[in-house]
């Protein structure tokens, strides 16, 4: 039996479809149409300049557009020929490219944890990007200027200009109230060019704005308000939010919301409703003069930022205090550099003279600066502009850098000082002397009364002293039990000595002379009770002895 082997023929012919080469072909095939993909989304690469890098890393940082990502960082390096740092980004879509213009504006977005809130948390988990606000239109660039902070779409609102004095507790991104409702935030905060006072730059939502007007008042919103009015205490604390927010806070007239507030004008920015509120004076735009004051009083309780006061408002501060010794009377003289609203003095009944004219005529008229004191227990001190004093003519001097304002040498001082000074010169008096002298003419009275005129002497003595006392200029100042003490005293020793000259018989002398000097004996030992009680507790005239 054979067995046929059967015959295999070689095939010349080359079939794809059934050689092995047809996987690596269908995968180049794949392969190059997804690179055709890849390149024709590949869009442009821009370059972003940002002051320095807050947390971006090369090929994991994206760009977003509207919430989504358009871009990935690609490169961060530094240059010599530029300020910051250069962040290149290649764009992931076409789509992107009409929105890289020069509308376009960048920004780092991180965490970020602050009193205004929690910002930036979808940035936990994805790590730190770069947003972009744009707009249709306008040709593309490949370099453009990150911002520091995130940009703010003015057409969903206004800007508005403030000015402050110190700038405390106030921040970017700090909210904006109206009448408790969020209005707006804090755009900017920087120091204005002269170095005086901080600039501040607020963003207000569209709907809010017809309640802004020129007379609209900006105070920090505060955190405890107590009104002691209608008989009763109300006190209101801001809810725990506030406390860690903080805020600004404006008033509105609800008039003329059609009239818009001019780009130039700048709002002052108040420490508190109260002070907002108080009465002002002087021009919408302030006139402030600067001048120099000389004194060679106390102003160790005088400080920048005190005061200036006329007629009891206030229309000015102190910019700048500068000491030196004097050794011809031992003495710290002071130069005082004030910076004075001019604009108040303006009269509006006088069309023809400025406010500042109006002052200059006032001070050659009597006005006169003086030191005085501002809150009577701790004797803090402010700038008094008075024509209450007895100085001559005066005129400012212009022989020194800031024009020189006469001053007054009547002061005042805090009332503690002067009840000190007080006692100090009533424990200085011969009171136990004054009260001797007058217990030994009472029991003179007991005898008969032999020698009328040296009675008249003694007591004439005696009038003559308290007279000198109360003619005192620190008189004027003492507390009105004592003034009334002394008068009461100085009184009955003249009806003495007018019973004493016109007596007719020794009997009616000896019984009106002991009843006068009676009642004076006992005004006398009360003096001395007062006078005991303010030198243990001198503050007594203002709390009581208890």
């Amino acid at each position: 039996m054979s067995t046929k082997i059967p015959k295999i023929e070689k095939s010349n012919t080359f079939n794809l479809l059934t050689s092995i080469w047809i996987v690596p072909f269908i995968a180049l095939i794949i392969a190059g149409w997804l690179a055709y993909q890849y390149f024709e989304d590949l869009g442009p690469e821009i370059e972003i300049i940002f002051p320095k890098n807050q947390g971006l890393v090369a090929g994991q940082s994206v760009v977003k557009f509207r919430n989504v990502p358009i871009g990935k960082v690609t490169k961060i390096y530094i240059t010599e020929d530029t300020d910051g740092v250069i962040v290149r980004v290649r764009m992931n879509s076409k789509a992107a490219r009409p929105y890289m213009t020069e509308y376009a504006k960048f920004w780092i977005v991180k965490p970020e944890v602050g009193f205004s809130g929690v910002s930036g948390l979808d940035t936990l988990l994805s790590g730190t990007y770069i947003d972009v606000y744009s707009e249709p239109g306008g040709t593309f660039r490949e370099r453009h200027i990150g911002l520091t902070h995130p940009y703010q779409d003015s057409s969903k609102g206004e800007y508005f200009h403030l000015s402050s004095q110190d700038g405390k507790n106030i921040s970017v991104g700090m909210p904006i109230f109206f009448k408790n409702i969020e209005v707006g935030e804090v755009a900017y905060k920087y120091l204005s060019l002269d170095d005086k006072s901080v600039e501040v730059v607020i963003f207000v939502e569209n709907q809010y704005i017809p309640y802004i007007h020129t007379d609209s008042k900006f105070w920090m919103k505060n955190t405890m308000n107590v009104d002691f009015s209608k008989g009763k205490i109300d006190v209101d604390i801001a809810p725990i939010n506030f406390l860690l927010r903080g805020g600004l806070v404006f008033s509105s007239s609800g008039e003329d919301k059609t009239k818009k507030v001019p780009k130039e004008y700048i709002f002052t920015l108040y420490k508190n409703k109260t002070e907002a509120e108080s009465k002002t004076t002087g021009a919408l735009v302030k006139e402030n003069r600067a001048f120099m004051l000389h004194t060679k009083e106390s102003i160790s309780h005088l400080s920048n930022g005190s005061v200036v006061r006329f007629d009891g408002f206030d229309i000015g501060q102190v910019t700048d205090i500068k000491l030196s010794y004097h050794k011809a009377s031992h003495k710290m003289l002071g130069e005082v550099l004030i910076e004075v609203d001019t604009s108040v003095f303006k009269d509006k009944h006088d069309s023809n003279a400025t406010g500042e004219e109006n002052f200059y005529t006032a001070v050659e008229e009597g006005l006169r600066a003086k030191i005085a004191a501002l809150d009577p227990i701790t004797g803090s001190q402010f700038i008094d502009l008075t024509f209450n004093h007895h100085d001559g003519e005066g005129t400012i001097m212009y022989n020194t850098k800031y024009a020189r304002l006469p001053m007054t040498t009547q002061s005042s001082t805090g009332i503690m000082t002067s009840v000190s000074e007080i006692l100090d010169k009533l424990n200085n008096l011969p009171l136990d002397e004054l009260v001797n002298s007058v217990t030994k003419v009472v029991d003179s009275t007991l005898e008969p009364v032999n020698n009328a005129n040296d009675l008249l002497v003694d007591l004439k003595k005696t009038v003559k002293d308290i007279n000198k006392l109360t003619s005192k200029k620190s008189f004027e100042v003492m507390p009105d039990e004592l003034n009334k003490a002394l008068r009461e005293m100085t009184k009955t020793l003249k009806e003495t000595s007018t019973v004493v000259k016109g007596y007719d018989s020794n009997s009616l002398v000896k019984e009106q002379l002991a009843q006068t000097l009676e009642i004076l004996t006992k005004t006398s030992q009360e003096m001395q009770v007062f006078l005991r009680m303010l030198n243990r507790k001198p503050d007594s005239l203002i709390f009581g002895d208890n």
